[in-house]
């Protein structure tokens, strides 16, 4: 490891006694999370986009009305308008769901672990990598951000 002089801040820096493979293990739980997050993401885009289409089906029903074609306004009303997506769920209960069962207790978990095994550092894998492949003296290779007066 090529630790430089004006390395990063102490939250970034490995605690004493913490080896290569828990720094890893925790970059790679932390990865994973990560990756979660992004699944979430698209899961709460999946749920506004859902409730976008819902809301246009109104619009939907009201042009038919308004052009005589009352059995397809009818029909689109009562047949998909406010319809669940999958059997007793509208999208805000599936990501609730997926808060509770999966989310909520893998984020717990990943930060028990940081805690535990790292001091509650977060990233020394991706600080330890930073400090690799920075370049000594070059000001866009800072190990952190300059400090500021208060």
């Amino acid at each position: 490891m090529n630790h430089h002089h004006d390395g990063p801040d102490a939250r970034h820096r490995r605690p004493d006694g913490v080896d290569d493979k828990t720094v890893e293990a925790l970059g790679s739980l932390s990865k994973a999370l990560e990756t979660t997050e992004r699944a979430r993401g698209h899961l709460y885009g999946f749920h506004q986009l859902t409730g976008t289409a819902d809301l246009e089906l109104d619009r939907a029903v009201r042009l038919l009305r308004e052009a005589g074609h009352t059995g397809w306004a009818d029909k689109v009303e009562t047949e998909v308008l406010g319809r669940n997506v999958i059997p007793g769920h509208w999208t805000f209960q599936i990501v609730e769901a997926y808060n509770d069962t999966y989310y909520d207790p893998f984020r717990q978990l990943e930060r028990a672990a940081v805690a535990e095994l790292a001091d509650g550092r977060d990233h020394l894998y991706e600080a330890e990598m930073k400090e690799d492949r920075r370049t000594e003296g070059h000001p866009d290779h800072s190990a952190r951000p300059p400090a500021t007066g208060a």
